[in-house]
C-alpha cells in the first residue's frame, strides 16, 4: 500500500475560523491516532457554508466578522427545549429581556413555561432594544418507548417476489407478508429497504440509497391492480397485453434464473399507469386526492415538476436549460403550466404509492403487529435528482457525504451524496427535516434511520478529491434530535439508529438517552476491550436491534459454510491470500459455536438429532440473539431458507448483481412469498423465535 500524501494543515487562523462554523481540522480514527485534516479540505468545507477563507486575509476577515456576530446575537437561529425544562440558550439572555412565543397551536405566550410540543416562533427583545427572532423546538425528553419485546423479520422488498406481483416485489407483497407474519408467526415488526423515489434513467440505479427523493414514495412499488380505477380500465385488450408481459418478467426471475430488472418493471407499470390515469376518480377518491394535494403543498408540486421536467431534460437537473435549474424561476413556472398533465400524473402516482403504503401498515396493526412496518431513512440524496434540485439552497454545493479512511477501507469512502447545510438547516428551523420525518411518520411503526451518526456530524469530500482529502461538520445533534423526537412521538413511532462502525465518543449515549435504539449485529458484538471474544448475551445492550447478519453482510449460511470468502476471492475483493481470509473466517465462526455449546444452545434442527448441521447452527444463533436483552430481535427473511447471496457486496459495482436479486434457497432456486410461507425451514426457524421464555431476559424496564 503506498504511504497517504503530505497534507497541508491548517494555520491557527484557519483551524479557528473552521471551529465557529462547526468544521473539524483533525479526527481520531482510534482511540490512540489522530489525523489532521487539509488545509484544502477544509477550505473548501467553509466555501460550501458560504465562508471565504481562501487567503489568510479572508481567513482574519472572517473570523472576525464571525466572532462579533456570535457577540452581537442574542439567539441562535433555532432554541431546542425540552418538555418541563428551559432552554439553554434563554439563561444567557440579559437580565430583563422579553420573551414572545406564537406558538405553533396559535397561542401567543409570554414565557416559555408549560409550551406545548411543537415549532414556535420566538422573539427576545434586550434592554438594550436589540431583537431577535427563532425558532423554538419543544420535544418530549424521549422517544416512545418499544411496546415490549418482539422479533421480526428483516427483508428488502423487490426481493420478495409472489405469484402476483410483476417482476419484483410490491407493497401487495408487503401487506400480504405483514399480515402471515403477524397473523400466523406472531412476528412484530417487518422492516424493509428504503422505498424512496428514485433517479429515473437508463439503466436506473438499483441502490435504494441513492434517490432521488427521501420524502416521496417510489410508485414502482406499487400493486397496479389493487388501485380500485384499474379494474374499470376499458381497453382490457391492452391490459391482457401488460399482463402477458408481467407473467414473463415474474417467469424470468423465477423460472429463468435472470435477475430483478427494475426499469423492464417500471416501464411495464408506467403503462399500465397511464391508462388507470384515464378513469375518473369517484367523488370520495377525488376528495382524498385533493386532500392530499393539498396537505403536501409546495413540496409536492416540486416533486411532481422534476419528474416532469425530466422526462423531457434528462435526470440530472445541472444539464437543464440555465433557466429551468431554479426551481422558483419564471421559466420553471412557465415550463410546469406547459407540462401540467404530466405533473399531475407524477402527483397522483405518489398519492396511489402513499395509499398502499398506508394501507401494508394498516394491515401490520389489524394483524396485532405492535410496531408494524420498519421503514428506513436512507442517509442522502442523488445530487441530480428532486429533493437536490428542489432544495438547494440547504445542500452544500460541491460537496459528497462519504467516510474517512478506517480499519476495513484504507482509501475511505465517497457515497456521492450532497450533504445538507447545518446553517441553513438552523436558519429554517430544521424545515426539511421536519417535512421529511413527518412524510415517513405517516405509513411507518418505525424508522430505521442509515447511518444515525450523521445527526452529528458527516465526512465532507470536496468533489474531484479522494475520500481521504475530506474533513467531518458538525451538526447541531440536539436540534436534530429534538426533531426527531418531536416528529416520531406524533406519530407513536419507535427510532432505530444504524449505528455500525465506528461512532464519535458519547453519539450512543446521547442517542440512548433521548431514546433512539442501536443496531447490533452477533458477529461484530465482541470483547473490543479486552480478549476481544464473543460477547456473552448478558452483556448486550437492551437498546438495540439485534440481527445475525443484514443486507449489506453475508447470509448467516454464508457465513457458516465459509461461503462469504470464497465469493470475495473470486470477484477479486480479497486483501491477503486466500487462506488467510479461511482461516481467520474459520477461527471466528468456531469460537461463536463454541459459545452457543457452552451455552447449551445447540440443538437438531426442527428438534432434530444433528446439532452441527446448518440449520441448527442457524437457529441457535438465534436462542443466543433471544437470550440478549435486546428489545427487539430481527431475522433476515432470506436466512429462513437457508440463501446464500448477500443482497448487496460492497466495494463491488457491476462485478455482482447487486440489489436484483430474488430471495433464493440453499440451492440457489428462487422462492416465492407463497413458498416462504410454506417453508419447513422457515417454520422451523420461526419456532426457535416462538419458544417458552425459559432462560430469557426480561424485557428492559422503562428508562426512568
Amino acid at each position: 500500500m503506498t504511504a497517504p500524501r503530505p497534507v497541508e494543515p491548517p494555520t491557527e487562523d484557519l483551524s479557528r475560523l473552521a471551529a465557529l462554523h462547526g468544521v473539524s481540522t483533525s479526527y481520531s480514527p482510534s482511540p490512540d491516532r489522530t489525523v489532521t485534516a487539509s488545509a484544502t479540505a477544509v477550505t473548501r468545507a467553509l466555501a460550501a457554508l458560504g465562508v471565504a477563507a481562501d487567503s489568510p486575509e479572508a481567513v482574519h476577515a472572517a473570523r472576525t466578522a464571525r466572532e462579533e456576530e456570535l457577540r452581537q446575537r442574542l439567539l441562535p437561529p433555532t432554541v431546542v427545549g425540552w418538555s418541563g425544562s428551559t432552554p439553554e440558550a434563554l439563561d444567557a439572555l440579559p437580565a430583563g429581556t422579553r420573551l414572545r412565543i406564537a406558538t405553533e397551536q396559535g397561542e401567543t405566550r409570554a414565557a416559555v413555561g408549560q409550551l406545548p410540543p411543537g415549532v414556535h416562533r420566538l422573539t427576545a427583545t434586550a434592554p438594550d432594544g436589540r431583537t431577535a427572532d427563532a425558532h423554538l423546538i419543544v420535544a418530549p425528553p424521549r422517544l416512545p418507548e418499544p411496546p415490549g419485546r418482539s422479533y421480526g423479520l428483516l427483508v428488502q422488498l423487490y426481493s420478495l417476489l409472489s405469484r402476483r406481483s410483476w417482476g419484483m416485489g410490491d407493497l401487495g407483497d408487503l401487506a400480504e407478508l405483514t399480515s402471515w407474519a403477524g397473523r400466523a408467526l406472531g412476528a412484530g415488526f417487518v422492516q424493509v429497504n428504503p422505498l424512496h423515489a428514485a433517479v429515473p434513467g437508463a439503466p436506473t440505479d438499483p441502490s435504494p440509497y441513492r434517490p432521488s427523493s427521501r420524502r416521496f414514495p417510489d410508485p414502482v412499488h406499487l400493486r397496479v391492480s389493487d388501485i380500485p380505477e384499474y379494474a374499470h380500465v376499458e381497453d382490457r385488450e391492452r391490459v391482457r397485453a401488460l399482463l402477458e408481459r408481467a407473467d414473463r418478467l415474474r417467469a424470468s426471475v423465477l423460472e429463468q434464473d435472470a435477475l430483478i430488472d427494475r426499469d423492464a418493471v417500471w416501464e411495464l407499470k408506467r403503462e399500465a399507469l397511464e391508462l388507470v390515469r384515464e378513469v375518473p376518480l369517484g367523488p370520495g377518491r377525488r376528495a382524498a386526492y385533493a386532500d392530499y394535494l393539498a396537505e403536501q403543498g409546495e413540496a409536492l408540486e416540486d416533486h411532481a415538476t422534476w419528474y416532469a421536467l425530466a422526462e423531457v431534460h434528462g435526470s440530472d437537473w445541472h444539464q437543464w436549460p440555465h433557466g429551468l435549474r431554479d426551481p422558483r424561476s419564471a421559466e420553471t413556472a412557465r415550463a410546469r403550466g406547459e407540462l401540467m398533465d404530466r405533473v399531475d400524473f407524477h402527483c397522483l402516482l405518489a398519492w396511489l404509492t402513499d395509499t398502499q403504503l398506508t394501507a401494508a401498515q394498516r394491515a401490520a396493526r389489524e394483524a396485532d403487529m405492535p410496531v408494524g412496518i420498519v421503514h428506513d431513512l436512507a442517509v442522502g440524496v442523488h445530487p441530480g435528482g428532486a429533493d437536490a434540485w428542489a432544495q438547494q439552497e440547504h445542500f452544500a454545493a460541491g460537496m459528497s457525504v462519504g467516510a474517512p479512511p478506517d480499519a476495513f477501507n484504507a482509501r475511505g469512502q465517497d457515497w456521492g451524496l450532497p450533504p445538507w447545510r447545518p446553517d441553513r438547516l438552523a436558519e429554517s428551523g430544521y424545515a426539511p427535516f421536519r417535512h421529511l420525518l413527518r412524510a415517513l411518520f405517516r405509513y411507518a411503526g418505525a424508522l430505521r434511520i442509515d447511518h444515525v451518526m450523521g445527526l452529528f456530524r458527516l465526512w465532507w469530500v470536496p468533489l474531484g478529491e479522494a475520500p481521504t482529502d475530506g474533513t467531518y461538520v458538525h451538526y447541531d445533534a440536539e436540534a436534530m434530535l429534538a426533531v426527531l423526537v418531536l416528529e416520531a412521538s406524533r406519530a407513536g413511532a419507535v427510532v432505530i439508529g444504524e449505528d455500525l462502525g465506528t461512532v464519535e465518543p458519547g453519539v450512543r449515549e446521547t442517542l440512548r438517552e433521548r431514546g433512539v435504539l442501536g443496531t447490533s449485529v452477533l458477529w461484530f458484538e465482541r470483547d473490543w476491550e479486552g480478549d476481544g471474544r464473543p460477547l456473552d448475551p448478558d452483556r448486550w445492550r437492551a437498546d438495540c436491534l439485534a440481527t445475525a447478519t443484514t443486507h449489506d453482510l453475508p447470509s448467516t449460511a454464508a457465513r457458516l459454510t465459509g461461503e462469504h470468502v470464497e465469493l470475495r476471492d473470486g470477484l477479486g475483493l480479497l486483501t491477503r491470500p486466500l487462506e488467510e481470509e479461511r482461516a481467520e473466517a474459520a477461527a471466528d465462526t468456531a469460537e461463536w459455536l463454541a459459545l452457543l455449546h457452552r451455552l447449551g444452545l445447540l440443538q437438531g434442527a426442527g428438534g432434530g438429532s444433528d446439532p452441527s448441521s446448518e440449520e441448527a447452527e442457524i437457529q441457535a444463533l438465534h436462542r443466543f440473539l433471544l437470550r440478549t436483552p435486546a428489545r427487539m430481535v430481527g431475522v433476515w427473511l432470506p436466512d429462513g431458507v437457508g440463501d446464500r447471496r448477500p443482497q448487496n457486496l460492497p466495494g463491488t459495482w457491476d462485478q455482482y448483481p447487486n440489489w436484483r436479486l430474488p430471495i433464493a434457497d440453499a440451492e440457489g432456486r428462487p422462492v416465492t412469498l407463497e413458498e416462504l410461507a410454506g417453508s419447513p425451514r422457515l417454520h422451523a426457524l420461526v419456532e426457535v423465535l416462538r419458544e417458552p421464555a425459559e432462560g430469557r431476559p426480561s424485557p428492559a424496564p422503562p428508562h426512568p
